[in-house]
């Protein structure tokens, strides 16, 4: 079967012209508002005609038609937490007359302004951003332009057009329950610095770690991932040479890194609950098929993605954009993972 040729973008022709997408954008499209030298419309011409760019999706954008389909950013598609907001939002969005389409947006791949092409290139109205860790190129990109966006699951300051929940509510709820158990040194497998949920879970924990007087409230961080709960685990439940008490009780900040908790727990030859006691983060359905099951904190994660989908849609029709907090408040999930220190009832 003959191999396909690659669609030429408009980065390929504002490349070849030596000129800013955008220019490129408005030219293709006809804009006469636009102070381009005559010389520089006919390089853009020319350009897009060697490389066969097709701009009638653009120049429908530009317009003023509707795709009715936006763009969801995740950073990981194995991160079992953005499947239930990914769904929340798919849901709304077919309810509201829109398409939802799924992008994994990881660290490494040149996401810079790739998404942001999306939009300009009229295939799709607007950006549901799950994947805003700190410093990421599509930041930089976003500022500068009027593409309808939100920030969803991670807020970036200043934005105002952040959909969250209460996550450090996460954090009270599990230890309260921990606390409520007799269990006074609880450590806490906290996710990477610097992204937004990990960040409040963390100093929630801390904070409330310091009102309950637990005798020892230890972090240890790693990826949400599997292995990043094995490597944090050890890390906590490591000797330490008596400086504090030996933890009883792990609070996770995801749902993977919970399973990897437990893995690692029964690696050192302890017991879940009978030696320590487990929390996670997220209830997915696979939380109770664990061994034990596992006691966890619920978000509202459905709710999280229809909560965007309903922001963005109002930014696509012209409303001004605000911070959204989701008020539905985290709810533990009692299972056999957590018990009284000892292993009692």
């Amino acid at each position: 079967m003959p191999e396909q040729p690659v669609r030429a973008r408009l980065v390929d022709v504002a490349r070849e012209a030596g000129v800013s997408k955008a220019t490129v954008s408005k030219v293709l499209n006809g804009r006469e508002d636009l102070s381009v030298r005559p010389e520089t419309r006919r390089r853009v011409h020319e350009a897009a005609t060697a490389l066969g760019y097709r701009p009638h999706s653009g120049a429908r954008a530009l317009a003023g038609a509707s795709t009715h389909a936006f763009a969801l950013l995740v950073p990981a598609l194995a991160n079992p937490t953005y499947v239930t907001i990914a769904r929340g939002a798919y849901q709304r969005a077919r309810e509201l007359g829109y398409l939802s389409l799924l992008a994994e947006d990881f660290e490494g791949q040149e996401a810079d302004e790739s998404f942001n092409d999306l939009v300009q290139e009229g295939r799709v109205d607007g950006l549901l951003i799950a994947s805003a860790r700190p410093g990421h190129p599509l930041l930089d990109a976003l500022s500068r332009s009027p593409i309808p966006h939100v920030f969803l699951n991670r807020s970036v300051e200043g934005s105002g057009r952040n959909v969250t929940m209460d996550v450090a509510r996460s954090s009270v709820t599990a230890l309260d329950h921990l606390h409520g158990l007799g269990h006074r040194a609880i450590g806490h497998v906290a996710g990477p610095s610097g992204i937004t949920p990990s960040d409040a879970r963390k100093h929630a924990f801390l904070r409330h770690a310091d009102a309950l007087r637990l005798s020892a409230a230890p972090v240890a961080s790693g990826d949400f991932t599997e292995d990043g709960g094995v490597s944090a685990t050890l890390e906590l439940l490591r000797p330490d040479a008596g400086t504090r008490p030996p933890v009883t009780a792990l609070y996770t900040s995801s749902l993977a890194q919970a399973i990897g908790a437990m893995a690692a727990i029964r690696g050192l030859g302890l017991r879940i609950p009978e030696d320590i006691s487990i929390v996670g983060n997220d209830d997915l359905p696979v939380a109770a098929h664990l061994s034990p099951p596992l006691t966890t904190v619920a978000m509202p994660l459905y709710e999280l993605g229809t909560a965007a989908v309903d922001a963005l849609v109002a930014a696509i029709q012209g409303a001004p954009v605000g911070d959204v907090l989701v008020p539905t408040e985290p709810r533990l999930v009692l299972r056999g993972s957590t018990a009284r220190p000892g292993g009692t009832p």
